[in-house]
């Protein structure tokens, strides 16, 4: 927002989205160097009291300069997104990734500071892996430190890695998940062709091929079919393919809330009905059996030999 959908677009995309009966707004200091914060902070002067704001940090931006998770740099970061959107208090704050050049208890105590000081209400993660995030999670345990509520992770019908590891633990954990990028960059919109080049100006059309959204990663014969299931799906419905592909995330144990990223109002408008959108069980499996992750070692032993779900594994004893 305030990029390639202008500030005006944007007030308009907020006002439709809450009108739909929605109310959570994530975005980082880094989208744009600062400017979508920026874009939000004359919206959320009339609407502060009606969403829940999350931000993130980690990457590089002009103010406060620098990156990464060192504690100074948290802090001042953390300042800087207050003061450019317009607010006393971030909802939820996130680190947008790990940083391997600080010690992570080190990032956790700061972040625990944050709360401490009232500038930030609830913690989350973004883009850990799970042993990563279950480390942290049992440090803030160990040491008393505001806990991370959520994470943010890639996760689609065409990017479904998450399954193996992350979601049970984050199902264990109690962590609330919000995906990024459910519809793949745009590929689970259905207008891509097999054998086609995406079209300049696209996420996928522009993508290096080192990004999570290049061609060769979501062009696959899978995720093709699964893309023809979900316009199979959508015709039986009277749905977009994109609003079956939310509608499946929505119907994964776990999932919190997909995070949609509409340039404009009639993107946006075509994504909101997905929220009621009801799938049947059948359809579920449907759609989801051309791009189920391959299970290695332990969990395939665990499940195929030993007939276990590690999944159902509880973490804590009982409640007395």
């Amino acid at each position: 927002m305030g990029g390639r959908t202008p500030a005006d677009e944007a007030q308009r995309l907020l006002d439709a989205y809450v009108a739909a009966g929605h109310n959570f707004l994530d975005t980082a200091d880094v989208y744009g160097d600062g400017t979508s914060e920026q874009t939000l902070a004359p919206w959320l002067a009339r609407r502060r009291d009606e969403v829940v704001v999350a931000t993130k940090v980690r990457f590089p931006v002009s103010d406060p300069g620098g990156s990464g998770l060192a504690p100074e740099r948290i802090e001042r970061a953390c300042d800087a997104s207050l003061r450019r959107l317009g607010i006393d208090v971030i909802d939820l704050y996130q680190v947008h990734a790990p940083d391997p050049d600080v010690a992570l208890e080190d990032t956790l105590a700061a972040l625990d500071g944050l709360v401490r000081a009232g500038k930030v209400r609830a913690l989350g993660a973004s883009n850990f892996p799970a042993w990563l995030l279950a480390w942290a999670v049992a440090v803030q345990d160990r040491e008393g430190f505001a806990p991370f509520v959520s994470l943010q992770p890639q996760y689609s019908l065409v990017e479904r890695s998450i399954e193996t590891e992350i979601l049970p633990f984050c199902r264990a954990a109690g962590l609330g998940v919000l995906p990024w990028g459910p519809l793949g960059a745009g590929f689970l919109t259905g207008r891509y062709e097999r054998g086609t080049q995406p079209p300049a100006g696209t996420r996928i059309g522009d993508a290096e091929d080192d990004l999570e959204e290049a061609l060769h990663r979501r062009g696959t014969e899978a995720n093709f079919r699964a893309v023809d299931e979900a316009r199979a799906v959508a015709d039986e419905l009277g749905a977009s393919v994109a609003q079956v592909a939310i509608a499946w995330l929505l119907a994964q144990p776990g999932v919190t809330a997909p995070i949609l990223g509409p340039r404009t109002l009639e993107q946006l408008e075509d994504l909101l009905p997905a929220a009621a959108l009801a799938l049947t069980d059948e359809q579920v499996t449907r759609l989801g059996r051309w791009t189920a992750p391959v299970r290695g070692y332990p969990e395939r032993m665990n499940i195929e030999q030993n007939a276990i779900d590690v999944g159902s594994v509880r973490l804590r004893r009982a409640s007395a």
